[in-house]
């Protein structure tokens, strides 16, 4: 549209033309008779177009239509959704594209508030209650310049439309005994977590948090009457016997439908953190579920695991993220490493190891430095927490499944941190009386020095490309330090490296590398430009403690 040409709704005003007999008005018609001949006709291809060319006639600019041009829009919309001669496949179509549209014209003044809930919950009522769950959550998720509260509360109205049946479900339990109504129940409580985590997927802004905690305590009070507590939703354990309940449904394919209930479970421990109707709804119950938590260690770790969900998912908002890690942290401390180190049989390492993955995520992509933070101290708290015994094959697995030299260097400092720990605590068993040692290489010894190798001689072959990944083998050559350190202080830990290893590590590892490094070197002092001197700075840390390392191996090989 050329700058100075009026636009279609425009003219109409201008023209003073009633809006039943507006140009807008005709074009409308025309878009929704051409959308109902598509579906008839069979012609599918035609009918996505269709539908969104009735969506842009109901989006003029705010300045293009007037009060009563929207009116009379919306009741066109509405006599149309409402003839029983409408195509259902039609109707599904406008579901898609005209919440947003419809809703922005019914914060209009005038009539236009009343038809546009009309429309939202005729859609609610007719089309299918999931789809639409998501489409409202979407629009509300559409910031609004023009009277967004009127805009808002539209689409509140049609979300209170979806939790009908909800309602029904539940009016239907309280009617029924026995194992009948157990299994009802819970169908709700599923259905109910369900669509928490549909309403916490489209609460990306920061601007609709609060409206979308306001729909999770409406669901949220569902999972009460169907007997879930906070205290099973905080370990799983109540979505778990609900699917068990379920699990002999002659469809194979019912539990699909409810294939975010974990999502859920874990999200309605957030909301309660984070919303206060939520927090005020839950009241001593939620607090007395935490405490209930951190005092049983068994359940502590069911609950650490149920973060992975939102954790690891694409779906949910970083606050929401945010708010899981901090009740992440609230939950592992010291007293629960000292406690699962008393549990001989601890199932749950692959599920650590996707919790710590979940983790991990947030701390590569977090949109800001402290919630990275956040993030790494609680890798750090998860992994300190995991059974001694099982510790190092945790941080292997991480480190052997990782994609970015940073992360792997972080990692790696970790089990610096687990081998200096550990050689502290084998210290204070054997006190100054060295005559105590077994003589044996710590448990740990042979991972480590496998993880070592695996960075200073990569399984492709040759040395380590230090233009890419100086960090992780700064973090190797700092790792393989600290062991050639401990292995020279006495008998205990002297056999950690024996002769041939001391000797492939010094000529495999330790010689190639330092040709490498002589060789960029002397091609970057070639170059001298403001790159050249950044790369020769990564590379002064590890020439040092890489030649540390080179000292130790040739002081230990004199004694070969």
């Amino acid at each position: 549209m050329a700058r100075d040409e009026p636009s279609a709704a425009a003219v109409d005003v201008a023209d003073g033309d009633s809006p039943s007999s507006s140009p807008t008005l005709t074009r409308l018609r025309e878009a929704l008779a051409v959308l109902s001949e598509a579906f008839e006709s069979g012609d599918t291809a035609s009918s996505d177009a269709a539908a969104a060319a009735v969506a842009e006639i109901l989006s003029p600019s705010d300045a293009d239509a007037s009060a009563a041009l929207s009116e009379q829009m919306l009741r066109e919309v509405h006599a149309f959704l409402s003839r029983p001669s409408s195509n259902q496949m039609a109707i599904d179509a406008l579901s898609l594209e005209l919440p947003k549209p419809v809703a922005k014209l019914g914060a209009r003044m005038g009539n236009c508030r009343d038809i546009a809930r009309a429309i939202i919950e005729f859609f609610a009522s007719n089309c299918s209650p999931r789809d639409m769950l998501c489409i409202l959550c979407e629009a509300l998720d559409t910031p609004v310049a023009f009277n967004g509260s009127a805009y808002l509360v539209i689409l509140l109205d049609g979300l209170a439309s979806t939790l009908r049946i909800g309602n029904a479900i539940q009016e239907m339990c309280k009617t029924m005994v026995n194992h009948r109504k157990e299994e009802l129940c819970s169908i709700l409580g599923l259905y109910a977590l369900q669509n928490i985590a549909l309403v916490s997927s489209e609460s990306k802004h920061q601007n609709i948090l609060s409206t979308c905690g306001s729909v999770v305590l409406q669901y949220s009070k569902f999972l009460m009457f169907c007997g879930f507590t906070y205290l099973g939703l905080l370990t799983g354990n109540d979505v778990t016997s609900a699917t068990t309940k379920l699990s002999k449904e002659e469809d194979d394919n019912f539990l699909d439908c409810f294939s975010s209930a974990m999502d859920g479970a874990s999200l309605v421990v957030v909301w309660t953190s984070m919303h206060d109707d939520m927090s005020k709804y839950a009241g001593a119950e939620f607090e007395s579920a935490l405490k209930e938590v951190q005092d049983n260690c068994i359940r502590k770790w069911e609950a650490i695991n149920m973060f992975r969900y939102v954790l690891s998912s694409v779906n949910y908002s970083w606050a929401i993220k945010s708010h899981s890690l901090d009740l992440l942290l609230t939950l592992v401390d010291d007293k629960c490493s000292e406690e699962t180190n008393d549990h001989v049989d601890f199932p749950y390492s692959t599920q650590i190891f996707a919790t710590l993955k979940a983790i991990e995520r947030v701390m590569i992509a977090a949109p800001d430095t402290l919630m990275r933070k956040k993030a790494f101290s609680a890798l750090k708290r998860v992994i300190s927490a995991v059974p001694s015994t099982q510790r190092f094959d945790i941080l292997q697995a991480l480190i052997e499944n990782s994609m970015f030299p940073s992360l792997t260097a972080i990692l790696l400092d970790l089990v610096k941190n687990e081998v200096s720990r550990e050689s502290r605590r084998a210290d204070q068993v054997n006190g100054s009386d060295r005559s105590q040692d077994a003589g044996g290489s710590p448990p740990w010894a042979s991972q480590v020095l496998e993880l070592v190798e695996l960075i200073l001689r990569p399984p492709e072959g040759g040395p380590p490309c230090l233009r890419d990944h100086s960090e992780e083998v700064l973090s190797a050559l700092n790792l393989l330090r600290l062991i050639l350190i401990i292995d020279s202080r006495g008998s205990r830990s002297a056999k950690m490296l024996r002769d041939e290893k001391i000797r492939a590590v010094y000529s495999e590892w330790l010689i190639p590398l330092r040709l490498i490094i002589t060789g960029i070197q002397s091609e970057l002092e070639k170059g001298g430009g403001e790159d050249e001197n950044q790369m020769l700075c990564l590379l002064n840390p590890v020439q040092f403690v890489l030649h540390r390392c080179i000292e130790l191996v040739e002081e230990k090989m004199k004694g070969l």
